[in-house]
């Protein structure tokens, strides 16, 4: 589909960097989430490392999933090209 994602990798203080099937890309923050049933487990940043795909969505091993559809609704977008809307002909 083209909202799963396609390439996760986890950042620094609780965030994971995600792209999405139909290009986009951005930062999702897991913070709000570590105080929250299955989510303590990330709270433990090898674990938490442990992040991959399945079936289009964020996982880690012990079945903890963040569904495309929430990850679309709360990550910064970054942009794709960030000179695009820059006049060179000044």
């Amino acid at each position: 589909m083209y909202w799963d994602v396609k390439t996760v990798k986890p950042l620094p203080d609780y965030r994971i960097y995600i792209e999405i099937e139909d290009g986009r890309k951005g930062i999702f923050d897991l913070k709000p989430y570590l105080d929250f049933g299955v989510f303590r487990e990330l709270r433990d940043v090898h674990y938490f490392n442990q992040v991959g795909i399945l079936f289009g969505a964020v996982t880690w091993p012990h079945e903890q999933d963040i569904a495309p559809e929430t990850l679309l609704a709360e990550m910064v977008p970054l942009d794709p090209n960030p000179f695009q809307n820059v006049n060179m002909q000044d």
